[in-house]
């Protein structure tokens, strides 16, 4: 299954592994369609594979730790 997801995170993130801790824990495989980083800023959309049960307990991690997730529907790239 795939999610599509723009990630927003807190200043205090931007520079944590925060994706890959996410995708090695829970099994997901990120692809990153778009990114933005400042020192100050950190914008992602990422398309999201895995199992359905694996997206939904990481895409909560990330919510757990601070990262704004918005589910994005139809094409990404848009």
């Amino acid at each position: 299954m795939k999610r599509r997801v723009k990630l927003t995170f807190p200043q205090h993130l931007i520079k944590e592994p925060v994706i890959f801790r996410m995708a090695k824990q829970f099994d997901v495989m990120p692809n990153i369609r778009r990114a933005r980083v400042t020192e100050t800023v950190g914008e992602m959309v990422l398309e999201l594979e895995g199992e359905q049960e694996n997206l939904e307990r990481g895409i909560q991690s990330l919510r757990d730790q601070g990262v704004v997730v918005e589910l994005i529907e139809g094409d990404i790239i848009e």
